[in-house]
Protein backbone atom coordinates (compact mmCIF):
# COMPACT_ATOMS: atom_id res chain seq x y z
CA UNK A 1 0.00 0.00 0.00
CA UNK A 2 1.10 3.55 -0.78
CA UNK A 3 1.73 6.17 1.88
CA UNK A 4 -1.29 8.25 2.78
CA UNK A 5 -1.56 11.65 4.45
CA UNK A 6 -3.41 12.22 7.72
CA UNK A 7 -4.91 15.71 7.46
CA UNK A 8 -6.17 17.29 10.68
CA UNK A 9 -7.99 20.57 11.42
CA UNK A 10 -6.15 23.50 13.00
CA UNK A 11 -8.71 25.80 14.56
CA UNK A 12 -6.08 27.86 16.39
CA UNK A 13 -2.34 27.82 17.00
CA UNK A 14 -2.52 25.51 20.01
CA UNK A 15 -4.68 22.95 18.20
CA UNK A 16 -2.36 23.15 15.20
CA UNK A 17 0.60 22.11 17.33
CA UNK A 18 -1.27 19.37 19.18
CA UNK A 19 -2.65 17.95 15.93
CA UNK A 20 0.84 17.58 14.52
CA UNK A 21 2.37 16.31 17.77
CA UNK A 22 -0.33 13.63 17.92
CA UNK A 23 0.31 12.41 14.39
CA UNK A 24 -0.97 14.68 11.61
CA UNK A 25 1.09 14.86 8.43
CA UNK A 26 -0.67 18.06 7.44
CA UNK A 27 -3.15 20.57 8.84
CA UNK A 28 -5.73 22.81 7.23
CA UNK A 29 -6.53 26.22 8.62
CA UNK A 30 -8.46 29.32 7.71
CA UNK A 31 -8.78 32.96 8.64
CA UNK A 32 -12.03 34.71 9.51
CA UNK A 33 -13.97 35.99 6.45
CA UNK A 34 -12.43 33.62 3.93
CA UNK A 35 -13.09 30.11 5.25
CA UNK A 36 -16.15 28.06 6.15
CA UNK A 37 -15.47 27.92 9.89
CA UNK A 38 -15.60 31.02 12.08
CA UNK A 39 -13.45 30.38 15.16
CA UNK A 40 -14.16 32.02 18.50
CA UNK A 41 -11.75 30.55 21.05
CA UNK A 42 -8.04 30.28 21.66
CA UNK A 43 -5.20 32.04 19.83
CA UNK A 44 -7.11 32.45 16.58
CA UNK A 45 -5.44 32.32 13.21
CA UNK A 46 -5.69 35.71 11.52
CA UNK A 47 -4.03 37.44 8.62
CA UNK A 48 -1.53 38.86 11.12
CA UNK A 49 -0.34 35.49 12.45
CA UNK A 50 -1.07 33.29 9.43
CA UNK A 51 2.61 33.15 8.52
CA UNK A 52 3.49 32.26 12.11
CA UNK A 53 1.01 29.37 12.02
CA UNK A 54 2.33 28.02 8.73
CA UNK A 55 5.94 28.41 9.84
CA UNK A 56 5.10 26.49 13.02
CA UNK A 57 3.60 23.63 11.02
CA UNK A 58 6.68 23.52 8.79
CA UNK A 59 9.03 23.60 11.79
CA UNK A 60 7.19 20.54 13.15
CA UNK A 61 7.61 18.71 9.84
CA UNK A 62 4.03 19.04 8.58
CA UNK A 63 2.36 20.69 5.62
CA UNK A 64 -0.18 23.46 6.01
CA UNK A 65 -3.12 24.18 3.72
CA UNK A 66 -5.07 27.45 3.83
CA UNK A 67 -8.80 27.46 3.18
CA UNK A 68 -10.27 30.22 0.99
CA UNK A 69 -13.42 28.24 0.34
CA UNK A 70 -16.25 30.69 0.95
CA UNK A 71 -18.89 31.30 -1.71
CA UNK A 72 -17.58 34.72 -2.72
CA UNK A 73 -19.62 37.80 -3.53
CA UNK A 74 -18.11 40.89 -5.20
CA UNK A 75 -17.14 42.39 -1.84
CA UNK A 76 -15.38 39.15 -0.86
CA UNK A 77 -13.34 39.25 -4.06
CA UNK A 78 -12.38 42.88 -3.40
CA UNK A 79 -11.38 42.09 0.19
CA UNK A 80 -9.35 39.07 -0.84
CA UNK A 81 -7.50 40.93 -3.57
CA UNK A 82 -6.65 43.68 -1.08
CA UNK A 83 -4.90 41.28 1.31
CA UNK A 84 -3.74 38.50 -0.96
CA UNK A 85 -0.10 39.49 -0.54
CA UNK A 86 -0.35 38.32 3.08
CA UNK A 87 -1.49 34.90 1.94
CA UNK A 88 1.34 34.81 -0.59
CA UNK A 89 3.92 35.86 2.00
CA UNK A 90 2.75 33.11 4.39
CA UNK A 91 3.78 30.45 1.84
CA UNK A 92 1.13 27.76 2.46
CA UNK A 93 1.64 24.35 0.89
CA UNK A 94 -1.70 24.69 -0.90
CA UNK A 95 -4.83 26.84 -1.09
CA UNK A 96 -8.21 25.12 -0.66
CA UNK A 97 -10.94 26.86 -2.67
CA UNK A 98 -14.29 26.32 -4.36
CA UNK A 99 -15.07 29.57 -6.16
CA UNK A 100 -13.92 30.23 -9.74
CA UNK A 101 -13.27 33.89 -8.95
CA UNK A 102 -11.06 32.95 -6.01
CA UNK A 103 -9.38 30.39 -8.27
CA UNK A 104 -8.54 33.15 -10.76
CA UNK A 105 -7.11 35.41 -8.06
CA UNK A 106 -4.96 32.63 -6.61
CA UNK A 107 -3.67 31.72 -10.06
CA UNK A 108 -2.96 35.39 -10.84
CA UNK A 109 -1.15 36.31 -7.64
CA UNK A 110 0.14 32.95 -6.34
CA UNK A 111 0.77 30.76 -9.40
CA UNK A 112 3.46 28.79 -7.58
CA UNK A 113 1.12 27.58 -4.81
CA UNK A 114 -0.84 24.35 -5.50
CA UNK A 115 -4.64 24.54 -5.55
CA UNK A 116 -6.85 22.00 -3.78
CA UNK A 117 -10.49 21.96 -4.87
CA UNK A 118 -12.87 22.05 -1.89
CA UNK A 119 -15.55 19.47 -1.20
CA UNK A 120 -17.95 22.40 -1.65
CA UNK A 121 -17.68 21.91 -5.42
CA UNK A 122 -19.63 18.62 -5.07
CA UNK A 123 -17.10 16.64 -7.11
CA UNK A 124 -18.63 13.19 -7.68
CA UNK A 125 -17.29 11.86 -10.99
CA UNK A 126 -14.11 11.40 -12.97
CA UNK A 127 -15.05 13.94 -15.64
CA UNK A 128 -15.30 16.65 -12.98
CA UNK A 129 -11.94 15.58 -11.57
CA UNK A 130 -10.46 15.69 -15.09
CA UNK A 131 -11.86 19.18 -15.50
CA UNK A 132 -10.10 20.42 -12.37
CA UNK A 133 -6.89 18.63 -13.35
CA UNK A 134 -6.91 20.25 -16.79
CA UNK A 135 -7.50 23.62 -15.12
CA UNK A 136 -4.34 23.14 -13.05
CA UNK A 137 -5.58 21.85 -9.70
CA UNK A 138 -3.18 19.60 -7.79
CA UNK A 139 -5.83 17.92 -5.63
CA UNK A 140 -9.58 17.41 -5.47
CA UNK A 141 -11.36 16.97 -2.13
CA UNK A 142 -14.17 14.62 -3.07
CA UNK A 143 -17.77 15.05 -1.93
CA UNK A 144 -18.77 13.10 1.18
CA UNK A 145 -21.62 11.58 -0.85
CA UNK A 146 -19.18 9.45 -2.87
CA UNK A 147 -18.92 5.65 -2.29
CA UNK A 148 -15.45 4.12 -2.02
CA UNK A 149 -15.99 2.06 -5.19
CA UNK A 150 -16.54 5.28 -7.15
CA UNK A 151 -13.35 6.76 -5.69
CA UNK A 152 -11.47 3.74 -7.02
CA UNK A 153 -12.92 4.32 -10.49
CA UNK A 154 -11.97 7.99 -10.39
CA UNK A 155 -8.41 7.02 -9.47
CA UNK A 156 -8.19 4.71 -12.49
CA UNK A 157 -9.58 7.35 -14.86
CA UNK A 158 -7.47 10.22 -13.48
CA UNK A 159 -4.29 8.60 -12.12
CA UNK A 160 -2.10 11.68 -11.67
CA UNK A 161 -4.19 14.04 -9.54
CA UNK A 162 -4.23 13.83 -5.74
CA UNK A 163 -7.52 12.68 -4.17
CA UNK A 164 -8.63 13.65 -0.68
CA UNK A 165 -11.68 12.48 1.22
CA UNK A 166 -13.23 12.96 4.64
CA UNK A 167 -12.98 10.00 7.01
CA UNK A 168 -14.18 11.43 10.31
CA UNK A 169 -16.34 14.10 11.87
CA UNK A 170 -19.59 16.00 11.54
CA UNK A 171 -21.62 15.84 8.34
CA UNK A 172 -23.93 18.50 6.95
CA UNK A 173 -27.59 17.76 6.28
CA UNK A 174 -27.23 19.43 2.89
CA UNK A 175 -25.38 18.14 -0.14
CA UNK A 176 -21.62 18.59 0.46
CA UNK A 177 -22.39 21.25 3.05
CA UNK A 178 -24.06 23.73 0.70
CA UNK A 179 -26.75 24.81 3.15
CA UNK A 180 -29.04 27.83 3.56
CA UNK A 181 -30.95 26.78 6.69
CA UNK A 182 -28.83 28.92 8.98
CA UNK A 183 -29.19 31.95 6.70
CA UNK A 184 -32.98 31.68 6.76
CA UNK A 185 -33.39 31.03 10.48
CA UNK A 186 -31.11 33.95 11.40
CA UNK A 187 -32.45 36.43 8.84
CA UNK A 188 -29.11 36.40 7.09
CA UNK A 189 -27.01 37.10 10.17
CA UNK A 190 -25.49 33.58 10.42
CA UNK A 191 -24.51 32.65 6.88
CA UNK A 192 -23.50 28.99 6.66
CA UNK A 193 -21.49 29.42 3.48
CA UNK A 194 -19.53 32.31 4.96
CA UNK A 195 -18.28 30.38 7.97
CA UNK A 196 -20.90 31.17 10.59
CA UNK A 197 -23.42 28.33 10.55
CA UNK A 198 -25.74 28.16 13.58
CA UNK A 199 -26.39 24.46 12.83
CA UNK A 200 -30.22 24.48 12.77
CA UNK A 201 -30.07 20.88 11.56
CA UNK A 202 -29.00 20.02 15.13
CA UNK A 203 -31.98 21.73 16.77
CA UNK A 204 -34.94 19.92 18.29
CA UNK A 205 -38.17 20.23 16.29
CA UNK A 206 -41.84 19.66 17.07
CA UNK A 207 -44.91 19.85 14.84
CA UNK A 208 -47.52 22.62 15.04
CA UNK A 209 -50.81 22.61 13.10
CA UNK A 210 -51.74 25.97 11.53
CA UNK A 211 -55.16 26.30 13.19
CA UNK A 212 -53.84 25.23 16.61
CA UNK A 213 -51.08 27.75 17.45
CA UNK A 214 -49.24 26.99 20.64
CA UNK A 215 -50.07 23.26 20.51
CA UNK A 216 -46.90 21.35 19.77
CA UNK A 217 -46.76 17.68 18.82
CA UNK A 218 -43.80 15.34 18.93
CA UNK A 219 -42.66 14.26 15.50
CA UNK A 220 -40.80 11.42 17.17
CA UNK A 221 -41.80 10.41 20.69
CA UNK A 222 -38.81 11.36 22.80
CA UNK A 223 -38.57 13.64 25.80
CA UNK A 224 -35.79 15.58 24.12
CA UNK A 225 -37.81 16.30 20.99
CA UNK A 226 -36.86 15.16 17.51
CA UNK A 227 -33.69 16.03 15.66
CA UNK A 228 -35.11 15.08 12.27
CA UNK A 229 -32.34 16.69 10.20
CA UNK A 230 -29.25 15.84 12.25
CA UNK A 231 -26.79 13.39 10.65
CA UNK A 232 -24.61 11.16 12.77
CA UNK A 233 -20.88 11.74 12.59
CA UNK A 234 -18.75 10.05 9.98
CA UNK A 235 -16.24 7.41 11.11
CA UNK A 236 -14.40 5.35 8.51
CA UNK A 237 -11.47 4.13 10.59
CA UNK A 238 -12.43 0.48 9.98
CA UNK A 239 -12.41 1.08 6.24
CA UNK A 240 -8.97 2.62 5.89
CA UNK A 241 -7.63 -0.40 3.94
CA UNK A 242 -10.37 0.01 1.31
CA UNK A 243 -9.84 3.77 1.07
CA UNK A 244 -6.08 3.46 0.70
CA UNK A 245 -6.50 0.64 -1.81
CA UNK A 246 -8.93 2.84 -3.77
CA UNK A 247 -6.12 5.36 -4.22
CA UNK A 248 -6.95 8.09 -1.71
CA UNK A 249 -3.91 10.27 -1.06
CA UNK A 250 -5.19 12.24 1.94
CA UNK A 251 -7.54 11.24 4.77
CA UNK A 252 -9.25 14.29 6.22
CA UNK A 253 -10.76 14.81 9.67
CA UNK A 254 -13.43 17.48 10.20
CA UNK A 255 -13.31 19.68 13.27
CA UNK A 256 -11.76 23.15 13.25
CA UNK A 257 -14.28 24.20 15.91
CA UNK A 258 -13.75 21.06 18.02
CA UNK A 259 -11.79 20.91 21.27
CA UNK A 260 -8.10 20.42 21.88
CA UNK A 261 -8.94 17.00 23.31
CA UNK A 262 -10.89 16.03 20.19
CA UNK A 263 -8.05 17.01 17.86
CA UNK A 264 -5.43 15.19 19.93
CA UNK A 265 -7.34 11.96 20.55
CA UNK A 266 -8.65 11.65 16.99
CA UNK A 267 -5.21 12.31 15.50
CA UNK A 268 -3.68 9.68 17.80
CA UNK A 269 -6.29 7.07 16.85
CA UNK A 270 -6.04 7.61 13.09
CA UNK A 271 -2.24 7.83 13.20
CA UNK A 272 -2.10 4.45 14.90
CA UNK A 273 -4.65 2.93 12.54
CA UNK A 274 -2.95 4.22 9.39
CA UNK A 275 0.48 3.02 10.50
CA UNK A 276 -0.91 -0.41 11.34
CA UNK A 277 -2.76 -0.73 8.03
CA UNK A 278 0.34 0.18 6.04
CA UNK A 279 2.19 -2.65 7.80
CA UNK A 280 -0.71 -5.12 7.67
CA UNK A 281 -3.73 -4.40 5.42
CA UNK A 282 -5.66 -7.16 7.24
CA UNK A 283 -5.21 -5.59 10.67
CA UNK A 284 -8.17 -5.53 13.05
CA UNK A 285 -8.99 -1.84 13.50
CA UNK A 286 -11.80 -2.16 16.03
CA UNK A 287 -9.56 -0.96 18.88
CA UNK A 288 -9.18 2.38 17.11
CA UNK A 289 -12.94 2.61 16.64
CA UNK A 290 -13.31 2.08 20.38
CA UNK A 291 -10.83 4.90 20.99
CA UNK A 292 -12.84 7.21 18.75
CA UNK A 293 -15.95 6.56 20.85
CA UNK A 294 -14.17 8.42 23.64
CA UNK A 295 -14.39 11.77 21.79
CA UNK A 296 -17.50 13.85 21.18
CA UNK A 297 -19.84 12.34 18.60
CA UNK A 298 -23.52 12.11 17.71
CA UNK A 299 -23.25 8.41 17.08
CA UNK A 300 -21.18 7.10 14.17
CA UNK A 301 -22.08 6.18 10.63
CA UNK A 302 -20.23 5.19 7.46
CA UNK A 303 -22.35 7.69 5.56
CA UNK A 304 -22.25 7.13 1.81
CA UNK A 305 -18.88 5.35 1.79
CA UNK A 306 -20.33 1.84 1.45
CA UNK A 307 -23.08 2.90 -0.93
CA UNK A 308 -25.91 2.22 1.52
CA UNK A 309 -26.64 5.52 3.27
CA UNK A 310 -30.07 5.36 4.92
CA UNK A 311 -32.15 6.50 7.89
CA UNK A 312 -29.68 4.86 10.28
CA UNK A 313 -27.24 7.62 9.38
CA UNK A 314 -29.30 10.19 11.29
CA UNK A 315 -29.33 10.90 15.01
CA UNK A 316 -32.93 11.19 16.13
CA UNK A 317 -32.33 11.71 19.84
CA UNK A 318 -29.24 13.89 20.30
CA UNK A 319 -27.97 17.01 18.63
CA UNK A 320 -24.83 17.80 20.61
CA UNK A 321 -21.80 15.56 20.31
CA UNK A 322 -21.48 13.47 23.48
CA UNK A 323 -18.04 12.16 24.41
CA UNK A 324 -17.59 8.60 25.65
CA UNK A 325 -14.87 9.90 27.97
CA UNK A 326 -14.66 13.24 29.78
CA UNK A 327 -11.68 15.47 29.09
CA UNK A 328 -10.28 15.97 32.61
CA UNK A 329 -7.21 18.14 32.26
CA UNK A 330 -4.38 19.35 30.10
CA UNK A 331 -0.84 19.58 31.42
CA UNK A 332 0.75 23.03 31.70
CA UNK A 333 4.23 24.44 32.21
CA UNK A 334 3.29 27.64 34.05
CA UNK A 335 0.41 29.26 35.92
CA UNK A 336 -1.76 31.73 34.05
CA UNK A 337 -1.67 35.50 34.58
CA UNK A 338 1.99 35.40 35.53
CA UNK A 339 1.35 33.83 38.94
CA UNK A 340 4.43 32.65 40.77
CA UNK A 341 4.84 28.88 40.99
CA UNK A 342 4.79 27.54 44.59
CA UNK A 343 7.62 25.34 45.81
CA UNK A 344 6.34 21.82 45.16
CA UNK A 345 8.06 18.51 44.60
CA UNK A 346 8.86 17.66 40.99
CA UNK A 347 6.60 14.61 41.40
CA UNK A 348 3.65 16.98 40.93
CA UNK A 349 2.36 18.15 37.55
CA UNK A 350 0.61 21.44 36.92
CA UNK A 351 -2.69 20.90 35.09
CA UNK A 352 -5.65 23.00 33.94
CA UNK A 353 -8.86 21.22 35.02
CA UNK A 354 -11.50 20.76 32.30
CA UNK A 355 -13.87 18.53 34.30
CA UNK A 356 -13.76 17.92 38.06
CA UNK A 357 -11.01 15.60 39.34
CA UNK A 358 -11.01 13.99 42.80
CA UNK A 359 -8.42 12.34 45.00
CA UNK A 360 -8.05 8.61 44.22
CA UNK A 361 -9.73 8.94 40.82
CA UNK A 362 -8.50 6.47 38.24
CA UNK A 363 -7.81 8.34 35.00
CA UNK A 364 -6.28 7.68 31.61
CA UNK A 365 -3.38 9.79 30.39
CA UNK A 366 -2.53 10.07 26.70
CA UNK A 367 0.48 11.73 25.12
CA UNK A 368 1.79 11.59 21.55
CA UNK A 369 3.81 8.51 22.58
CA UNK A 370 2.01 6.98 25.57
CA UNK A 371 -1.38 5.83 26.82
CA UNK A 372 -1.93 4.38 30.30
CA UNK A 373 -4.18 4.34 33.37
CA UNK A 374 -3.09 5.95 36.61
CA UNK A 375 -4.39 7.12 40.02
CA UNK A 376 -4.69 10.68 41.36
CA UNK A 377 -2.65 10.38 44.58
CA UNK A 378 -2.43 14.01 45.72
CA UNK A 379 -3.83 17.40 44.68
CA UNK A 380 -2.46 20.83 45.66
CA UNK A 381 -3.93 24.21 44.74
CA UNK A 382 -1.99 27.07 43.15
CA UNK A 383 -0.73 28.07 46.60
CA UNK A 384 0.70 24.62 47.25
CA UNK A 385 -2.00 23.61 49.75
CA UNK A 386 -3.47 20.10 49.82
CA UNK A 387 -7.06 19.91 48.51
CA UNK A 388 -9.58 17.15 47.91
CA UNK A 389 -10.45 18.03 44.32
CA UNK A 390 -9.81 20.22 41.34
CA UNK A 391 -12.84 22.02 39.92
CA UNK A 392 -13.38 23.00 36.30
CA UNK A 393 -10.98 25.78 35.20
CA UNK A 394 -8.83 25.42 38.34
CA UNK A 395 -5.07 25.26 37.95
CA UNK A 396 -3.79 22.63 40.36
CA UNK A 397 -0.81 20.37 40.95
CA UNK A 398 -1.39 16.63 40.83
CA UNK A 399 0.76 13.66 41.79
CA UNK A 400 -0.08 10.52 39.82
CA UNK A 401 0.76 6.89 40.65
CA UNK A 402 2.28 6.69 37.14
CA UNK A 403 3.49 9.77 35.34
CA UNK A 404 4.05 10.49 31.65
CA UNK A 405 7.62 10.40 30.43
CA UNK A 406 7.03 13.71 28.66
CA UNK A 407 4.13 15.79 29.98
CA UNK A 408 4.35 18.74 27.60
CA UNK A 409 1.43 17.64 25.39
CA UNK A 410 -0.22 15.24 27.82
CA UNK A 411 -3.96 15.23 28.53
CA UNK A 412 -6.08 13.16 30.92
CA UNK A 413 -9.57 11.72 30.55
CA UNK A 414 -11.97 9.39 32.34
CA UNK A 415 -11.77 5.61 32.08
CA UNK A 416 -14.04 3.60 29.83
CA UNK A 417 -16.72 4.59 27.32
CA UNK A 418 -20.03 6.15 28.31
CA UNK A 419 -23.10 5.66 26.13
CA UNK A 420 -21.98 2.42 24.51
CA UNK A 421 -25.30 2.23 22.68
CA UNK A 422 -24.43 5.24 20.57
Amino acid sequence: MQDVELLMPAGNLEKLEYAIRYGADAVYLGVVDFSLRAMRKGELITLDNLKQAIDLAHALGAKSYVTLNIFAFNKDIEDLEACIEKFKDAKPDAIILSDFGVFNLVRKYMPEIPVHISTQTNTLNYESVKFWWDLGAARVILARELPIKDIAEIRKKVPDIELECFVHGAQCVSFSGRCLLSDYFSNGERKANHGNCSQPCRWSYKLVEETRPGQYYEIHQDNRGSHILSPKDLCLVKYLPQLIDAGVDSLKVEGRTKSLYYVSAVAKAYRGAIDEVLKNPQADLDKYFQELKKVGNRGYTTGFALGDNNGESYSYDISKGLAGADFLCEFRNSLSDGKEMPEISEDFFLVKIKNKMLLNDEVEIITPDEQFRTIVEEIKNDKGENVELGNTNDEVFIKFSQSPKDSKYAIARTIGIKGEDR
